[in-house]
């Protein structure tokens, strides 16, 4: 059986923010809140202070907030579009963490993803990898022909 975006009957999109989904949502929901709200402030105030940081809060806001649009719009394709997002949010909260560690002069204020978003409890390291093991679950869920949650 072959995965596709609408339900066996054809006329929903597979969930995913179904269970554990609904948590997803709701975290990715704050995360957008918290980085575009910070990254504008910023921006709009200070933004020659740290153009680095406050351009890369801003992408993080926005990586969010796609995740959160691909999250709730369900579907096959939002489920891989979420996936790659969550993929390059990995990477971005890895390079800029590493980054930040090593040349803490290129960044005289944090960004979310500065020390691997320990300003945010860690959170921006843990989403996506919980994002794409929710992610991958669902899609074998529905390879299965399963509801994605409870």
């Amino acid at each position: 059986m072959s995965v596709t975006s609408q339900s066996e009957s054809g006329s929903k999109p597979q969930r995913l923010t179904s269970g554990p989904g609904t948590l997803l949502v709701w975290l990715y929901g704050v995360m957008v809140v918290g980085a575009v709200s910070r990254s504008a402030v910023q921006i709009s105030t200070e933004f020659g202070h740290a153009p680095l940081a406050y351009s890369l809060s801003a992408l993080a806001g926005i990586v969010y907030g796609f995740i959160t649009y691909s999250l709730v719009r369900g579907g096959e394709k939002a489920r891989r579009a979420a996936l790659v997002c969550c993929a390059a949010e990995l990477v971005g909260v890895l390079t800029v963490g590493t980054w930040t560690l090593a040349d803490p002069s290129a960044f005289p204020d944090a960004t979310v993803w500065s020390d691997y978003g320990m300003g945010y409890l860690f959170i921006p390291v843990l989403l996506p990898v919980t994002a794409m093991f929710w992610l991958n679950k669902a899609r074998r869920t529905a390879a299965q022909g399963l509801p994605a949650g409870p």
